[in-house]
């Protein structure tokens, strides 16, 4: 089992408004967001909290890629934005004119710099005028400054994860309570698209041997066939986000409603 039944689940934080999109740099460390507070946060592995920006764009779904260079669905103005772990910004997809994004929800990074994102709409108070110029709520790839279309049938994208290795890449269709996974071919684009489980997610993480973890009541953990295994409860209305972190890997970080929480596992995350 990726969880053994006696494992503690401890909060480790709290006093957030909602928390969301954790991940790890190379060392362990987690940052997090509290997007309604404009913040994302880290966590160390020496158990240390400190602020990383007050300002986030609004940011939601973050991934730190192999360059560790830390990646932000910054809603706020439908950006994905890309920091340096020393803090300086730079702006990476900025739509003007007639079509602007919904809003980038959740990232992912291949090993070769390829940028997945999806773009389901959430409406958020801060937004100026409703967002549905593009017609879609799907999963995107970045390439060479151009946002692509890959897949034109989904209802309302939201968790992408990959798999950089195998090539693999699981996009969850929230808004039709499904799970996907594909193959990405040799142009960063997807084909071989299978129905990996009928369940929705928010946030997505894989593991060492290949299980996918979907959020939301708790965290569902499948095997790389999409049986299903085992869940994790936590004690909060929503699960929103989940990664591995932690000094050797080998623990899980939760995002969820106003806390973020940790538990020990016997797997390790990708790497």
């Amino acid at each position: 089992m990726p969880i053994s039944e006696n494992a503690e689940i401890i909060k480790i934080a709290d006093g957030f408004d909602f928390t969301e999109g954790p991940t790890a740099d190379s060392i362990g460390n987690i940052y997090f967001t509290d997007q309604p507070n404009n913040r994302i946060y880290k966590y160390d592995v020496d158990d240390e909290l400190s602020v990383f920006t007050d300002s986030s764009g609004r940011s939601n779904g973050l991934y730190i890629d192999h360059n560790q260079n830390l990646w932000a669905c910054a809603d706020a103005k439908n950006q994905l934005w890309k920091f340096s772990l020393d803090g300086s910004k730079e702006i990476i997809l900025n739509p003007s004119g007639d079509v602007a994004f919904n809003g980038p929800n959740d990232v992912w990074v291949h090993k070769n710099g390829n940028v997945y994102f999806t773009d389901p709409i959430y409406q958020r108070p801060y937004w100026d005028n409703e967002h549905d110029t593009v017609g879609y709520q799907s999963i995107y790839l970045l390439k060479n400054g151009e946002a692509i279309l890959l897949d034109s049938t989904l209802v309302q994208a939201n968790g992408v994860v990959g798999i950089s290795k195998e090539n693999l890449l699981f996009v969850t269709d929230i808004g039709a309570g499904k799970t996907y996974r594909y193959r990405i071919n040799t142009k960063g684009e997807l084909e071989n698209k299978r129905l990996f489980v009928e369940q929705g997610s928010d946030g997505m993480t894989v593991d060492s041997e290949s299980n996918l973890y979907l959020t939301g009541n708790g965290a569902d953990i499948y095997d790389k066939e999409g049986e299903f295994i085992q869940q994790l409860e936590i004690p909060e209305d929503w699960t929103a986000n989940i990664c591995f972190g932690g000094e050797n890997f080998d623990q899980l970080f939760v995002t969820a409603s106003h806390s973020l929480y940790r538990v020990k596992t016997n797997v390790k995350a990708v790497r």
